[in-house]
């Protein structure tokens, strides 16, 4: 078992899973900072973890505006000091043939990778100093098993969960801990998206059960589910051509992502 969560900031709280996580990790005696870039699903998420006792506040903060999403969370652990990161932020944009445009490109790599590293470095001096506090990285099964018609995604996801294992090596001793979490597909609108299979598929309200499980008993690594997760690592263990071939079963057309189109 862990200390008790008082102080969370989740990044990415308009999404599936994020919204989730809000509702789970809520109650009485906890302060919330819900990050997302959507104003509706991020007020939904607040009022879910508000109902559930959390006193809760909310930012429409651009992950890539660095030196705004630095002050906001300083700003906030200053108030409540923060005990649990979630970076959960990330956008999912596809290829066709290897080709992809390099401002999408720029943009996956500018939510899903830089941006955690700076969510993470704003808090973690604080953290250190406390010598308390978790950080949990949210990756994905494309870390694991990179989906060709996903290049810069399945980069990212890779370049997070390298970076949580980096990081937590670097902090051993430090009191804060460092968890990654690798999700499989869930019945989310990012997944909606993703027209291809998605073997089992499963609601996010069961994965941030999961995820708050782990969390709970100090896991270093929240994997799930669990075949799923195993029958990857075991087939990228084959040799290359075959590999390929068994990730081909998979390919799958990513269509665009509305808030992106939009600007959001």
């Amino acid at each position: 078992m862990t200390d008790p969560i008082r102080s969370v900031v989740l990044t990415g709280a308009s999404g599936g899973l994020g919204r989730a996580l809000a509702a789970e990790l809520a109650a009485p005696g906890c302060h919330m900072l819900l990050m997302g870039r959507d104003p509706a699903r991020l007020a939904a998420a607040a009022e879910a973890a508000r109902a559930r006792g959390a006193e809760v506040q909310t930012a429409e903060v651009a992950l890539t505006e660095t030196a705004a999403l630095t002050g906001c969370l300083q700003v906030f652990d200053a108030a409540h000091p923060v005990d649990l990161l979630i970076a959960n932020a990330g956008v999912k944009t596809g290829n066709r043939d290897g080709i992809e445009p390099g401002a999408q490109a720029e943009r996956v790599i500018a939510v899903n990778l830089t941006a955690t590293i700076h969510a993470v470095q704003a808090l973690l001096p604080a953290m250190c100093a406390r010598r308390r506090g978790r950080i949990a990285i949210v990756g994905s099964l494309a870390a694991i098993a990179p989906h060709g018609d996903l290049l810069s995604y399945s980069a990212t996801k890779a370049g997070l969960q390298a970076y949580a294992t980096a990081l937590r090596r670097s902090l051993k001793g430090s009191g804060v801990r460092v968890t990654t979490v690798i999700p499989g597909f869930m019945d989310t609108p990012m997944t909606d998206r993703q027209k291809g299979p998605a073997p089992m598929l499963m609601s996010p309200g069961r994965a941030a059960r999961i995820v708050a499980r782990g969390l709970e008993r100090g896991r270093t690594t929240i994997a799930f589910p669990l075949p799923l997760i195993i029958g990857a690592w075991l087939g990228e263990r084959l040799p290359a051509p075959l590999a390929d071939r068994i990730m081909a079963h998979y390919r799958a057309e990513i269509l665009p992502d509305p808030d992106e189109a939009a600007g959001g």
